[in-house]
């Protein structure tokens, strides 16, 4: 499993924010999507530098749970584009 981080921070997990305002992180089945959506990620705002990380399911899911965060699992198949900010 493959999340998008911070670069250099342990802590600092990328996510995007769903149509209820809650926070949803990302964790991609494949390197190569994770490492497409950061591509896409970087091209199209301004954000911090970011890097794909390889993280165990089980612990993410955890974590998650734990602090009471979203996420979602995205498969080989599925198709993800970052979000446009708006202002």
């Amino acid at each position: 499993m493959y999340i998008i981080a911070l670069a250099g921070r342990e802590e600092g997990v990328y996510s995007v924010i769903n149509e209820y305002a809650d926070h949803v992180i990302y964790m991609f089945e494949e390197e190569d999507d994770a490492e497409r959506y950061l591509g896409l990620l970087e091209a199209s705002e301004d954000v911090p530098e970011l890097c794909v990380v390889e993280s165990d399911i089980d612990l993410m899911i955890n974590i998650c749970e734990s602090k009471g965060y979203k996420y979602t699992v995205i498969k080989s198949n599925d198709i993800v584009i970052p979000p446009r900010n708006y202002d």
